[in-house]
């Protein structure tokens, strides 16, 4: 009985990773206008209805496979010494998880940020994947301190970092104001969060 119900929760897992992978495709090749129901349950050889059984809409399901890479993330955190500091832990892992969470192919990524920049719906369910992902890092930064996740403020500011990481370099990359890569980017960005960020801090008096 294990067997099969392990089985059964693999089947539906490839069904999902399919039908998110043929979302995003279209969208790459062909716009969010060509991302339908129907379109993307015949790219992925399943019926419409099998389609809405997974995802309540397109905005999902393109942002689905974002979400479980991202959960590699999680992982790879989890995984790092547990006396490393977690700004190192995060210097890491970040910039080499960017390229194979957001997708391989540097253009792809481009297309999402102008097709989230220009679509209300998009850029709310990216807000949500990167809200949920914030919240189970949360819980990894608390396990790594003996912070209380529901009460200590603490963990939550902490992995509020990787998202804002992400959105910031991503926008600034997609402008074509830099010829550094994203990976480098978010290095760049770390490094510069954790000594504290000299623009923020007041000028000296004369």
């Amino acid at each position: 009985m294990t067997s099969d119900l392990g089985l059964r929760e693999r089947k539906k897992l490839a069904t999902r990773i399919a039908l998110s992978d043929a979302a995003w495709s279209l969208m790459t090749e062909h716009g969010i206008d060509a991302v339908t129901a129907e379109a993307v349950a015949a790219a992925a050889d399943v019926s419409p209805r099998t389609f809405r059984n997974y995802f309540a809409s397109r905005e999902e399901a393109i942002l689905d496979g974002i979400l479980l890479r991202a959960n590699r993330l999680v992982e790879a955190l989890r995984t790092r010494p547990a006396d490393e500091p977690v700004w190192d832990s995060l210097a890491h892992v970040l910039p080499d998880m960017i390229m194979s969470v957001l997708g391989e192919r540097e253009c792809d990524v481009a297309t999402l940020v102008r097709v989230c920049s220009e679509n209300p719906a998009m850029l709310a369910q990216q807000l949500a994947v990167f809200g949920r992902v914030e919240r189970l890092i949360a819980e990894v930064i608390a396990e790594r301190t003996g912070a209380d996740i529901e009460r200590d403020l603490a963990p939550h500011l902490l992995a509020a970092v990787p998202g804002a990481t992400m959105r910031a370099v991503l926008n600034f990359w997609a402008g074509g104001v830099t010829d550094a890569t994203l990976p480098d980017l978010v290095r760049t960005s770390i490094a510069q969060l954790r000594d504290g960020l000299p623009l923020g801090r007041a000028a000296p008096v004369a």
